[in-house]
């Protein structure tokens, strides 16, 4: 597994597994097949209802805390102490002495209170790297404005149709990675029997899914793939041993609709 430093010096494996919309009766195996296969970063949110379910499979896995990079969020609370107390929920929904990693799930509610509420823990060492989703320009900025920690990662949607690649150069201006939500843009668009990634996968001798999230991953971009089938997670995280060659970029890149899938 290869990690990626982010601006605190904390260091986040650049493949996760993500559990957004996975039923919590199902959610612990998922995450202990998950561990079991070699994943080491679980991103988690209030919103999906999981948390408690990841803890368990964190705790009951056998692997050390410190090898597992946790991520969960929160959103829309209306002041600083409601934000506190979101993030005591999550400490204590998920069992855990600290997370690795907190985000704002989307611009809602007291945007300034709720980072500065993560500031604050970050100081304590509950979190240990603070950062957004779904932020982007005068919301990005206002935040950054007003920071004493410059966010670590602004999670977004990302993906083959809607490559992002402004926009990473924007962050990268802030020291901030990006990371991509929907890597596989939701199985939307017949991305598994798309021409152009059909045609580079039967070259590398690789799967559709493997190439969308190499070309990612090559653009140093952290990606959390969904899956409930074990093999598709084995198949997901199997992308370290080839490198899609310059060519083969520009043409995933003519796939870029510089637009989201849900704006269909």
């Amino acid at each position: 597994m290869e990690f990626v430093k982010l601006n605190n010096g904390i260091m986040i494996p650049k493949i996760g597994y993500g559990v957004y919309q996975i039923p919590k009766e199902i959610t612990k195996e998922c995450v202990l097949n998950a561990l079991s296969v070699g994943y080491r970063h679980i991103d988690t949110a209030f919103m999906y209802h999981n948390e408690k379910e990841v803890g368990e499979a964190i705790k009951e896995s056998g692997i050390a805390r410190s090898e597992i990079f946790v991520t969960t969020k929160i959103v829309n609370a209306k002041d600083y102490d409601e934000a506190c107390q979101m993030i005591e929920c999550a400490l204590k929904t998920l069992k855990l002495d600290y997370i690795d990693l907190m985000l704002i799930h989307w611009p809602a509610g007291d945007n300034l209170a709720m980072y500065k509420a993560m500031e604050d823990y970050y100081f304590q060492g509950k979190l240990k790297a603070i950062g957004l989703s779904n932020f982007y320009g005068n919301e990005l900025d206002n935040i950054i404005k007003h920071s004493r920690v410059i966010p670590t990662i602004d999670q977004i949607e990302a993906h083959v149709f809607n490559c992002q690649i402004e926009t990473q150069k924007e962050l990268e201006k802030h020291s901030i990675v990006l990371e991509a939500w929907s890597p596989l843009a939701a199985a939307k668009l017949d991305i598994f029997s798309n021409p152009t990634l059909v045609k580079i996968a039967n070259k590398y001798h690789k799967s559709v899914a493997q190439i969308a999230l190499r070309y990612l991953y090559q653009r140093n971009i952290i990606i959390i793939p969904r899956s409930k089938n074990i093999t598709r997670m084995k198949e997901n995280i199997d992308i370290l041993g080839f490198s899609l060659d310059v060519n083969d970029i520009k043409e995933i890149e003519k796939l870029n609709r510089k637009k989201s899938i849900y704006q269909e």
